[in-house]
């Protein structure tokens, strides 16, 4: 077995606009990245579209349909904050959450050890019934919520170590023990969330990262917080938000973070993952927007990934 990559060419056709940092080349950026011979071992696959059903474990009919139906013949329709559609955006979503579902389906049957979704729009921040922070359905947990329609895996645990907080995500977690939450994000940023008070049922772990701190903070924060109360929940799989604007040198925040400290923390979350779950892991492109910083970050981390 070996790392699964999927993307799809429809997450090229979402166009938030002119001048929008979440923006194709991003995963242009990448997927030249990850073409490098030393990727060749990758197994490689187009994400579907996910079903309605799928996205209905996380956000309600009304609110998919009412996304999709808003996707504009052409130009731009704007539905939350600094978050857009283009005549190509309902493809691109529905495909990056379908990765996420192929993805957990493969680790889960045996496909692949562990995978890594090349997709967009990014998900973390989309709530049941709210677009926002670029995101228009949460990926992440339209992932896990699959997940869990298969015997076995009755406990997902998402780590998420995006520069922002990934409201979203915590609120749905935060009130279902069946599901962990785990982040290091700079703090106070956009969009206000993310206090270390905020635990939810003990399964939400959130540890702020103030302006300037560097990769010792970072692997701090995971080793000493995040780890530990991972270790506690004993999951049956792991899903990474992976978004690599906590660089130092990515324009959207005031982090220090390098290269060298994602790879540290993709090593760490996938010998957790041998460990506890059988290697069953999942991680889901989410920011990062500097193209070459990303570019580089997101081939350190399906480096990582790799060394299974």
């Amino acid at each position: 077995m070996s790392t699964l990559l999927l993307t799809h060419p429809a997450c090229l056709g979402h166009d938030a606009g002119p001048g929008h940092p979440e923006r194709p080349s991003r995963l242009r950026a990448i997927l030249r990245a990850l073409e490098a011979p030393e990727f060749e071992g990758l197994l490689r696959a187009e994400a579907p579209a996910a079903t309605l059903e799928a996205l209905g474990r996380v956000h309600s009919p009304e609110y998919v349909r009412r996304i999709l139906d808003a996707v504009p013949a052409s130009g731009f329709v704007e539905v939350g904050e600094d978050t857009v559609l283009s005549p190509g955006s309902g493809e691109a979503a529905l495909r990056a959450a379908g990765a996420v579902c192929a993805a957990v389906e493969a680790v889960i049957l045996g496909k692949a050890t562990n995978a890594f979704c090349a997709v967009r729009p990014p998900g973390h921040h989309a709530e049941r019934e709210r677009a926002m922070g670029f995101c228009l359905f949460n990926n992440v947990l339209v992932g896990a919520r699959h997940a869990q329609t298969f015997p076995g895996v009755e406990r997902v645990a998402i780590l998420d170590f995006d520069l922002h907080h990934g409201n979203g995500t915590q609120a749905a977690v935060e009130d279902d023990s069946s599901l962990f939450y785990g982040s290091t994000h700079q703090y106070p940023l956009y969009p206000g969330t993310g206090s270390s008070r905020e635990t939810g049922l003990g399964n939400v772990v959130n540890v702020p990262l103030f302006m300037r701190t560097d990769g010792e903070g970072f692997r701090r924060a995971f080793s000493e917080r995040i780890l530990p109360g991972l270790a506690d929940f004993v999951p049956n799989l792991l899903i990474i938000s992976a978004g690599f604007d906590a660089h130092r040198a990515d324009p959207m925040g005031d982090l220090e973070v390098g290269e060298e400290d994602f790879a540290w923390a993709t090593a760490r979350f996938r010998r957790f993952a041998e460990d506890y779950c059988g290697g069953r892991l999942v991680s889901v492109l989410e920011g990062g927007y500097n193209l070459d910083v990303l570019a580089a970050c997101a081939a350190s981390h399906v480096r990582e990934l790799m060394k299974v």
